[in-house]
């Protein structure tokens, strides 16, 4: 194991709070593992010590990466969350695919998969365009958090007016999920797009509400005004 995996693990276990730890859970539906600490300190690790990596070539740094997310310790993949990212607009099409392969195998919870796909892969998207057929297909696996990827990972282009004939695409494939981290998730996708595109994304809501999930409508009509959050709630 590199030497730099041990130190990161020996600050995080310095650093570990057992009363977070504990009230970390409350967060989460799934068991998840965790250290105990908070948010802004785990980003302090991770900047301090990716000034020591960032020079490495990126396959190295991915393979830190994966070692990381193997332990199953959230804040492990909150780091792995950061170091990609830093990689914004140096991406390779390949990359998709080891990308692909952590969503399904590492990530079991909601915290991980949104501080990964938010921004990294939201990205990534942003690079290579052509790869959101690829998360359409990702709406069709068996693991709910793949499928919950396949609609974060436009998040933040969504929160700009970006992809919204694809936003639609990828709730309209998701939109009897059962899981309702999946239905919070494309809930939340179209309430970002209402930013910029409100008229449309109502329409949809509308057009599709007597078979959308409670959960879903709920978060997407979050930021309508009073009246369409009321028509939308409609029975």
């Amino acid at each position: 194991m590199d030497l730099i995996i041990t130190r990161i693990r020996k600050e995080l276990r310095s650093n570990a709070d057992p009363v977070i730890r504990k009230s970390s859970q409350r967060f989460f539906k799934e068991e998840i593992t965790c250290y105990g600490m908070k948010t802004a300190t785990v980003m302090a690790i991770a900047k301090k010590y990716w000034k020591e990596v960032k020079n490495r070539p990126k396959r190295e740094i991915f393979a830190l990466c994966e070692e990381l997310y193997k332990s199953g310790y959230i804040e492990e993949s909150f780091i792995v969350s950061n170091w990609t990212y830093a990689f914004s607009g140096l991406y390779d099409w390949e990359d998709l695919i080891i990308f692909r392969r952590w969503i399904d195998t590492y990530i079991s919870n909601w915290a991980s998969c949104d501080g990964f796909c938010n921004h990294t892969m939201g990205d990534f998207i942003e690079q290579y365009p052509d790869t959101i057929e690829e998360l359409k297909r990702w709406t069709q696996s068996d693991n709910r958090w793949v499928r919950r990827a396949a609609a974060v990972s436009l998040i933040v282009p969504a929160k700009r007016g970006e992809f919204l004939k694809d936003v639609f695409e990828i709730a309209g494939l998701l939109l009897t999920d059962r899981e309702d981290m999946v239905q919070k998730g494309y809930g939340w996708l179209l309430k970002e797009a209402s930013r910029k595109h409100t008229d449309e994304v109502f329409s949809y809501v509308i057009k599709n509400k007597k078979v959308m999930p409670r959960t879903a409508l709920r978060y997407a009509i979050e930021l309508m005004p009073k009246d369409l959050k009321s028509e939308a709630m409609k029975r």
